[in-house]
């Protein structure tokens, strides 16, 4: 069965809403094709591709594969997750962090 992570404007907002650039570069993949959509994520910097399959390998599965053309994460990183905390945790790893202007950390309490 599907989750929100494959849905493309849910994993956009979150990734937004974290403080990531993310911008879709492609969804109108052939109906035969598993890939249902492609983002880009920190374009110009780390520039990854994320990109989401769905019925693969089987009926109702999802997964994403995450990959900069081997600068910072080697070959091509398939995720099997329906957790976006999971999808952030790998870019971290990976040093692709977000560095969006305005982008606020919280502040711990006064006490």
């Amino acid at each position: 069965m599907s989750n929100k992570l494959s849905t493309l404007g849910y994993t956009l907002k979150r990734l937004r809403d974290s403080g990531y650039y993310a911008h879709k570069l492609f969804t109108e993949y052939n109906d035969a094709d598993p890939r249902a959509w492609t983002i880009i994520i920190d374009p110009g910097v780390s520039s990854v591709f994320c990109t989401c399959f769905v019925n693969e390998p089987f009926y109702g599965d999802s997964y994403f594969e995450l990959t900069d053309g081997d600068q910072r994460i080697p070959g091509r990183l398939k995720l099997s997750t329906s957790s976006f905390e999971v999808l952030v945790e790998h870019l971290v790893k990976f040093n692709i962090n977000n560095k969006a202007p305005g982008y606020t950390q919280r502040r711990p309490l006064s006490p």
